[in-house]
């Protein structure tokens, strides 16, 4: 794979419609600095705002992946994402005077020739890949989706889709080289819906810009000719124009591909990957995935790499099936001898859960009193031990974090279930409940080879250090 950031050679535009506002926009791609990441500049609106390319930003995946930024959006960023991606550009301006990049003909292809055109330069800065080095998942049993991240020093992804709907069938598609697939083997493929869908999708307006030309339209019913003419009219187009074909596509349209629609959607995944902000190392599979999968399994990369980003900035040092050391804990917490409680954090994810261990030995100062020939530790240092855990998971979403400092608001539901006493490595799950701003709400449970000793629920903010 690459080494060093790329970005544009010079300056580039397109001219077309939008798929779903239908509006007429120009697009003009332009070279950026190291760093810069994809930003959107909107030229209609006063000042021209930026809207960062990021996953934070994104909005509503109704049909497509909409982003906003102070009260700026663009629509439908997939298509013109995954070219800027699938060209391994890093830095790029995309100028817009509309809400939405032109559809042009539903795929990637005019956005990527165009970019492909205009010059790739190699910049003096190397990429920030993301590597994954275990597995990452996403599962949504109600859509029966999966999609999975696996340990790989390149970027592969397989995608594989099942309508159950006789007119498209099962299909899978696989991309194994971004340099020699992406431009003939994935760019060129097009949006596509099921013919039932149509009518629908005009109804509630998100296809105006629409035609015969921007879309696969896969035959999934039988229409009559007066429900044809009134499709018709409903899309604006010439009832005359419209055939249900006899190879299962409207109009007998030829794909480019047996495999177009699975092609498609790897597309389209590669398109809100983007919104990642960095390149993947990874293999990615995904079984029927789709804009909100998309978006939601990015999510996770994401607070992955921040994970990863924090762990880096404070574990100089990689060490075996632990995420923060003693050294980087007294980095990350204010809390020193007697009263640092954890040794170690073995688990860690992201506003999401936290495992941390305390080895407890015959050396604590709290056992000379607590108690004299029966050592048991006090519980409510156990419930502190919880509270240290939980800030360490709180602060980390913190960038300024050495101008932080947590304070615990409230301890609800304590319960002590057995004594902990020397020679035990207390084991500290804490999940988290919520958290709006800076406050935050998390559930603690300490385990001592695998029973129970103690849990409480915690409430806890953040907050900015009295200098």
């Amino acid at each position: 794979m690459l080494i060093h950031q790329r970005t544009l050679g010079k300056e580039i535009s397109l001219q077309g419609t939008g798929l779903h506002t239908g509006q007429d926009c120009m697009i003009t791609f332009k070279p950026a600095p190291v760093d810069y990441g994809y930003r959107f500049v909107r030229t209609d609106i006063e000042n021209c705002p930026e809207i960062p390319a990021v996953i934070d930003n994104v909005v509503d995946v109704c049909r497509g992946t909409t982003i906003e930024f102070e009260g700026n959006k663009i629509n439908t960023t997939e298509h013109v994402l995954a070219a800027l991606y699938g060209l391994q550009i890093d830095n790029c301006r995309i100028e817009i005077d509309g809400p939405e990049p032109p559809v042009m003909d539903g795929s990637s292809i005019h956005f990527a020739e165009a970019l492909f055109s205009a010059g790739l330069v190699e910049q003096e800065e190397p990429k920030n890949y993301l590597v994954i080095d275990e597995t990452i998942e996403y599962h949504d049993s109600e859509k029966n989706v999966d999609i999975v991240a696996l340990p790989l020093d390149s970027f592969r992804t397989t995608v594989m889709v099942d309508y159950k709907n006789p007119a498209l069938g099962s299909q899978h598609s696989g991309l194994f080289d971004l340099e020699t697939e992406f431009l003939k083997d994935f760019a060129p493929c097009r949006t596509f819906c099921f013919l039932s869908e149509v009518e629908a999708l005009a109804n509630i307006g998100i296809i105006r810009g629409g035609d015969l030309d921007n879309a696969i339209v896969i035959v999934d019913k039988k229409l009559s000719d007066s429900e044809l003419k009134t499709l018709a009219n409903k899309i604006g187009v010439d009832s005359s124009q419209l055939t249900l074909g006899e190879n299962g596509i409207l109009n007998n349209r030829e794909l480019h591909f047996k495999n177009e629609p699975a092609r498609h959607k790897l597309l389209d995944l590669i398109g809100d990957i983007a919104l990642l902000g960095m390149p993947l190392k990874a293999q990615v599979l995904a079984a029927r995935p789709g804009h909100a999968s998309n978006v939601e399994f990015v999510k996770q990369l994401k607070k992955y790499a921040d994970r990863n980003k924090l762990a880096r900035k404070f574990q100089h040092e990689k060490k075996s099936g632990v995420i923060f050391d003693i050294n980087a804990i007294q980095k990350i917490l204010p809390h020193r001898y007697p009263f640092l409680l954890i040794d170690k954090i073995v688990e860690f994810k992201l506003d999401e859960k936290i495992v941390s261990v305390k080895n407890v030995t015959m050396n604590e100062q709290f056992f000379q009193g607590h108690f004299p020939g029966n050592p048991i530790m006090p519980g409510v240092l156990i419930v502190e031990a919880m509270a240290q855990t939980g800030g360490i998971m709180m602060l980390n979403g913190n960038d300024n974090i050495n101008d932080m400092q947590v304070y615990f608001m409230g301890i609800d539901k304590a319960r002590f279930r057995k004594p902990v006493i020397p020679g035990d490595t207390l084991v500290i799950e804490a999940i988290m409940k919520s958290r709006r701003r800076s406050v935050c709400q998390f559930e603690a449970k300490a385990y001592v080879r695998g029973d129970l000793v103690c849990e409480a629920s915690l409430m806890a903010t953040v907050v900015e250090k009295n200098n």
